[in-house]
């Protein structure tokens, strides 16, 4: 619509004869967003991006929808039309109008306002969620439902919990096979940025082949948190190689130079430099002759075998004719299969494919590059901070561990006042004035959790913990529970939600719910579990009616009910015994567990003041020492890796023994 219509003077002109024309930045400001994305998606039964809502002069919606093309087509009305009888309705019609948005702000309000269900959700309500996953799986191709096909990390979550929950059971076996199979598909797909690494926004078919080629940087932190626990369930390294591949794109194109994380990078970009055209995915896809070009014969048969280069293209999908003779990269057969197709060995068959990859890299450098959006997002770096320390943790990887870290204190030094203990949303040469979202703050507090538990600064949980409470300070609903997404203190946002839903991005209450949940087993805080079940039953009625749209939250209670484990190191963390008794922790799914070091020091102490359990810990004969516990109380300590591994392996029910020194 930029292009088709905000440039075009004739439009443009009808625009700002008779209308205040406003751009919101839905990523800077997701609550004015939210609010007329309701009001659209209520009054059309549909909503989207890009969206437009027109307003009366106190900014109450009275028509609304998503995309107009300039003119009349595709039997939709053009936006030409559709801002010359909105101008004349205002002109001859405007009483009526302003009462019919009075009345559409009382019914939304009415509508948005958690009604009482439920004190408790069912225990049947996660497999409701797991039967709807099922019935909308595509076992061919992985993901839900047909085209367009979204990545949605969340739901993968869901199912990794599912499993954890019963990993011996069909169904949970089956919800590990959904997850696996559909990560496997996104990673063979032109989704995947083969040459640079990433996934792109979403599939516009089926098959995870033709994208819609924006890059977000939500996106990236919370597929490769999946990716890595694909990993550490199969140890399959095509996950591990994935994961890689993710974060180092976001370390080397998507980091400012201080630490912090830019938000995303545009689909289209310029087919040549110095010409004005340009085209979606221009930067990304290939002619047969470019790969033969720069690849030379050798290469270029393995390589165009292995990702499908076809000379006339390969695309399956081109309804904008942007594709013509050009080629998506998509993995069309393994390193086996094309290793047997030319009868080389699989390691020279993957060698060939690196140099390929390399080379195909340097060249699309020289091509005029998609713009990118350098705001940093808090929220959003909230969740890189998370992937890159669950690297950190399970790849024993330390320039991850750096990432986060660098990341972490690039936030607290430019988006965070120590003084009033407040975020603020975002920073782009300089920092914003849009105060900081209940997600700035659930993301950001679940990074500095993760944080903790790869690096064991007790100053990750200690700014956690204010944050916690400044959250529950501005955003919570003391009442009825749960979070509204802003604080209420601006007036031109006429309506404060709760946001429930996992969507693109999980719920700032579902990520609230489970650092209620981490703090409250970390610390044994019995307030803060509390509060998260607070969490969890304002939103029964909508999770027992529609538990498939919520699977983050579904995370969160299966935390609640089950019985998470507090695993504890006692040593020094540079002792390279201690180092191995983490990694032997990290080598383990444990879909609901804390991991606290006891150092003897100043970390130890911070758990020592609030946790009486923590005073007792101590290494046995100067060996590290394993304490695997259940609410704090424990099976018995050992210094052997073997019997770690056991005490983290799921058991059928075992008795615990009493608490150490009681």
């Amino acid at each position: 619509m930029e292009r088709e219509s905000f440039e075009n003077d004739r439009i443009a002109k009808l625009m700002n004869d008779n209308f205040v024309s406003i751009k919101v930045d839905r990523e800077e400001r997701p609550d004015i967003d939210q609010v007329y994305m309701t009001f659209v998606q209520a009054t059309t039964g549909s909503g989207g991006w890009p969206m437009t809502v027109f307003l009366t002069s106190d900014l109450k919606p009275f028509f609304g929808g998503t995309y107009f093309p300039p003119n009349d087509k595709w039997g939709q009305p053009g936006l030409t039309r559709v801002l010359n009888k909105v101008a004349e309705a205002w002109k001859t019609d405007r009483e009526r109008i302003v009462a019919n948005s009075d009345k559409i702000i009382g019914q939304l309000q009415s509508a948005i306002e958690v009604s009482g269900g439920p004190e408790k959700v069912s225990d049947a309500v996660a497999g409701k969620a797991y039967d709807q996953f099922a019935s909308q799986f595509d076992a061919k191709f992985g993901g839900f439902g047909s085209a367009p096909k979204f990545p949605r990390p969340v739901t993968l979550n869901f199912l990794f919990d599912f499993y954890g929950n019963d990993p011996e059971s069909k169904q949970g076996k089956h919800a590990l096979e959904m997850a696996i199979v559909t990560l496997r598909k996104m990673a063979e797909g032109g989704i995947h940025d083969h040459i640079g690494g990433g996934f792109h926004r979403y599939s516009t078919d089926r098959f995870w082949h033709v994208p819609h080629f924006e890059k977000m940087l939500y996106d990236q932190a919370q597929l490769a948190i999946a990716y890595l626990t694909a990993f550490q369930i199969t140890r399959d390294p095509v996950f591990e190689k994935t994961a890689r591949d993710i974060l180092d794109y976001v370390r080397r194109d998507m980091t400012d130079k201080e630490g912090g994380f830019y938000s995303a990078e545009d689909a289209d970009s310029l087919l040549a430099q110095g010409k004005p055209d340009h085209a979606e995915g221009a930067f990304y896809v290939w002619s047969k002759n470019e790969t033969d070009n720069v690849l030379g014969p050798d290469r270029a048969k393995v390589f165009e075998y292995h990702f499908g280069v076809e000379a006339k293209g390969n695309a399956p999908e081109d309804p904008q004719g942007e594709f013509k003779n050009k080629n998506i990269l998509i993995q069309r057969h393994d390193v086996a299969e094309t290793a047997k197709k030319f009868g080389l060995t699989k390691e020279k068959t993957e060698q060939l494919l690196s140099e390929s990859r390399n080379l195909l890299f340097d060249a699309r450098a020289k091509r005029p590059r998609s713009a990118r959006d350098d705001k940093i997002v808090t929220a959003w770096n909230g969740l890189m901070i998370s992937a890159f320390a669950r690297a950190a943790k399970l790849l024993n990887e330390s320039s991850y561990l750096q990432a986060a870290n660098k990341a972490a204190d690039f936030v607290q030094r430019k988006l965070y006042s120590a003084k009033t203990n407040t975020l603020l949303r975002s920073y782009r040469e300089g920092a914003s004035d849009v105060n900081g979202f209940a997600s700035d703050y659930a993301f950001l507090i679940q990074g500095l959790l993760d944080l903790y538990e790869a690096s064991f600064d007790v100053g990750s949980i200690k700014l956690a913990m204010k944050l916690q409470q400044r959250e529950d300070e501005l955003f919570r609903d003391a009442k009825q529970g749960g979070y509204f997404s802003t604080s209420g203190s601006d007036a031109n946002v006429l309506l404060r939600m709760k946001e429930a839903d996992d969507t693109a991005e999980p719920s700032p209450n579902s990520i609230s719910a489970l650092n209620l949940l981490r703090i409250g087993y970390m610390l044994d805080e019995n307030d803060a579990r509390q509060r998260a079940d607070g969490i969890l039953k304002a939103f029964a009625k909508q999770l027992e009616a529609a538990p498939s749209s919520m699977p983050q939250i579904l995370v969160a209670l299966s935390w609640s009910r089950s019985k998470p484990k507090q695993v504890v190191i006692a040593g020094k963390t540079d002792n390279a015994a201690t180092q191995a008794m983490l990694r032997e922790v990290h080598q383990h799914f444990i879909p609901h567990g804390v991991l606290i070091l006891a150092d003897g020091g100043g970390g130890q102490q911070f758990f020592a003041d609030r946790v009486e359990f923590m005073k007792s810990v101590t290494e046995t004969d100067g060996k590290p020492t394993a304490y695997v516990c259940e609410n704090f109380v424990c099976q018995l300590p050992t210094t052997d890796l073997r019997r770690l591994a056991i005490l983290l392996t799921p058991q059928p029910e075992r008795k615990s023994s009493a608490r150490p020194g009681s």
